[in-house]
C-alpha cells in the first residue's frame, strides 16, 4: 500500500463524522460514533493479530460493541474494503475504580484506544482515527485524557525505540489540543517513557481545573475547599 489521499468527501452530521480515502484504487472509511449494532456487522477477524512481543489492545470485536454501548462514547473505526476493521479508537467514561472520576461526574472522558493493524500502518490512518475520535459535541465541556503505557506499545512493528514511540504519540496527540501532565499514578510513574496527556475543555471552569490537578496526585481535595 502506498500513500494515501482525501479524494472524497466528509461527511458531517449531527454525531458521526465520515472520512473517505482512496488507498490503491481502493476506498477506506473512517467513521465515528459507530452504534453497537453497526459494529457488530463488520469484520474483525484477523484484524489485530498477536506477535511474539506485541499484544494489541483490542482482540474481541464485543470489546468495542460494549463500548459503542456506553453513554456519550466514540468508537471510531477505519473500514476496509472487505467490511474489515483495519483500525480502531474508543473515546469513553473511565470505568468506577478509577481516580479521574473523582474529578466530577461524567466531567473526563479517556481515550483508551487508537491503534491500526500492522499491514495498514505509515498511511496516517491513526491521526486521522484520533481527529474523528476527540470531535464530540461534548468536547469543550470534557477533559480528555490518555495514558500512554509502554508495555503496551508495539515497538517492534514501527522498528524505533520506546522513547521515539513516547515522541510520535505526543506529537499525535499534540495536534489535536493534547498536552503532558505530570501525575503520580503509579502505573505511569513505573517507567520513565510512560505518559500522561489530556485535553481540557474551554468550558471547564477554573474549579475543575484545581480539581483535575489535585486528582492527577491523589489528593482527596473538596472543590468547597479550594
Amino acid at each position: 500500500m502506498g500513500r494515501f489521499l482525501i479524494t472524497l468527501m466528509e461527511i458531517q452530521n449531527r454525531n458521526s463524522s465520515e472520512q473517505a480515502f482512496s488507498i490503491q484504487g481502493e476506498q477506506v472509511l473512517i467513521r465515528s460514533f459507530l452504534s453497537p449494532d453497526e459494529i457488530s456487522r463488520l469484520s474483525f477477524n484477523e484484524s489485530m493479530p498477536k506477535y511474539a512481543r506485541y499484544r494489541p489492545l483490542i482482540q474481541d470485536k464485543n470489546i468495542l460493541i460494549k463500548a459503542a454501548s456506553g453513554p456519550d462514547a466514540n468508537v471510531t473505526l477505519a473500514i476496509a474494503p472487505d467490511r474489515r476493521i483495519v483500525g480502531m479508537g474508543i473515546l469513553q467514561y473511565p470505568s468506577p475504580e478509577e481516580r479521574w472520576n473523582e474529578v466530577g461526574d461524567r466531567l473526563v472522558m479517556e481515550v483508551s484506544a487508537v491503534e491500526v493493524s500492522r499491514p495498514w500502518r505509515s498511511l496516517g490512518l491513526s491521526r486521522h482515527i484520533l481527529t474523528l475520535l476527540v470531535d464530540h459535541l461534548l468536547k469543550e465541556e470534557r477533559i480528555f485524557y490518555m495514558v500512554g503505557f509502554s508495555w503496551t506499545w508495539d515497538i517492534d512493528g514501527k522498528g524505533i525505540t520506546a522513547m521515539e514511540y513516547r515522541n510520535m504519540l505526543i506529537k499525535i496527540f499534540g495536534g489535536e489540543g493534547f498536552r503532558i501532565y505530570q501525575t503520580n499514578e503509579p502505573n505511569v510513574m513505573l517507567r520513565p517513557e510512560n505518559l500522561f496527556m489530556a485535553r481540557i475543555g474551554d468550558r471547564i471552569s477554573e474549579e475543575v481545573r484545581k480539581r483535575f490537578k489535585w486528582v492527577r496526585f491523589g489528593l482527596d481535595i473538596h472543590l468547597d475547599e479550594l
